[in-house]
This record gives structure tokens, sequence and C-alpha cells, in this order.
């Protein structure tokens, strides 16, 4: 069974979190505060983790910070701050997901599948990708659409390379920008830019409307990983 580790101090946003999960037959472990997350993340060692910041003895940018000090587990943010430093903050902290609050249940649980599906897949030994629209072979830096090889740049393959690793993960401008061009060039947003474009030309079917490369507006890009399936 998949357990999610709820954290989060309103009792009925509570209650309607984990019917919903138990219907679908997760095993929820309520939080109501920081200091019980992280006893509960060590002892019932959660698949999954729902996080409210707005918590009554911490900032959960701090709990997440100390998850992130020991685990993996996927983090999904649900809170009111809808600021984008605050949510830029979070997942450069090591959130995976941010969803502000009043919020849709069904994408909820959309998301928390995906995060499931991501602790399943062994994200370091992807080695090619395959969609309706193009294949990936990430070690033999290969590229090909349509049948024909795609001439992709070292910087566009290393920024393929992170968001197809993290895939379904959003991922900071500033975390990309470290990543690929070094921590002096975290604020140059515009070589993002720039180079995501250059990609969705290169491989997305309609580069306006993209499938794949997803832009998170003030705050990232995720790769949606949607495997063709003949």
């Amino acid at each position: 069974m998949t357990r999610v580790l709820v954290v989060e101090d309103d009792p009925q946003l509570v209650r309607a979190l984990v019917i919903n999960m138990q219907v679908r037959r997760y095993g929820v472990d309520p939080a109501p505060d920081g200091a019980t997350a992280l006893r509960l993340a060590v002892t019932r060692r959660p698949d999954v983790v729902v996080l409210d910041l707005g918590l009554p003895d911490m900032d959960g940018v701090d709990v997440i910070k100390a998850l992130r000090g020991w685990t993996r587990v996927p983090i999904l943010v649900l809170s009111a701050r809808r600021a984008s430093d605050e949510k830029v903050a979070a997942l450069d902290a090591g959130a995976d997901d941010y969803m502000t609050k009043p919020f849709s249940m069904g994408e909820l649980l959309a998301r928390l599948r995906a995060a499931v599906r991501r602790t399943e897949a062994v994200a370091p030994e992807t080695v090619e990708v395959t969609t309706e629209d193009f294949t990936l072979d990430l070690v033999a830096k290969k590229a090909t659409r349509a049948g024909r090889d795609v001439r992709l740049t070292p910087t566009e393959w290393h920024l393929l390379e992170i968001l197809v690793s993290n895939s379904g993960r959003l991922i900071t401008q500033k975390q990309l920008l470290q990543e690929v061009w070094g921590a002096s060039q975290s604020n140059k947003t515009n070589y993002l830019r720039v180079y995501m474009a250059q990609l969705r030309r290169k491989l997305e079917a309609d580069p306006a409307h993209p499938r794949y490369l997803i832009t998170e507006p003030g705050m990232g890009y995720r790769f949606e990983r949607r495997d063709f399936e003949s």
C-alpha cells in the first residue's frame, strides 16, 4: 500500500484529504505540525508527502529542508501562499510540486499519482524516452523525430537530461541555471527562454503549444513524459 504523509493543521481539510485518499487505497498518516511530520517521516517512511507551508510550529520550507537532509521522498506542497517567490523558495528547498489553495481534489489526486509513478521509476537509469513525436537516447546522445536525426547542442542535451531524469517534477529556473551554466549565472533567465524555445522547435510537433517541455510561469519547467504505446 502506498503511504501518504499529510502535513496540514486544518482538521476539515485533513478529513477531506484522508477520505479521498483512503477510498483510492492509500494509507494516510496525518500530521498537524512540522515536528510531528518529521517524526512520522522517520517512523512511517511515506512514499509521498503532501505538505502545507503555514504550520503552527515551523515554516513548511524548513520541513522540506529537514526532509531533504536524508530522503528523496516526493514532496507535494499544498499551500495558500500564491507569491511566486514563496513558491520558488519551496521548490528550491527540494519540493517536487506546488499547488495553491483552493484546489481541485481531482488535480491533487492526479499529481499524487504522478508522484507515486516517479517513485516506482528509477530516474537515474532512464536512458531512452519514446514518445509519439520523438525519441531520445540519453546515453548515445541521439534524438530522432519522424525517423530523422535531430541535432542537439551539448547545452540542449544537458537541459534535457536534467528535465527527463526528473520527469514530471517541476525544476526551478534557478536550479536549471545553476546546473547548466553555474551558480554565477543563476539569474540569467533569458538563457533558459532561448534554449527551451530551441528545444521545442526541434522536438515538439507544435512548439507554441508544447506537450512535453512545459513552462510553469514564474517558477520553472517540467518534462511531461508521454510514452508512446503501440
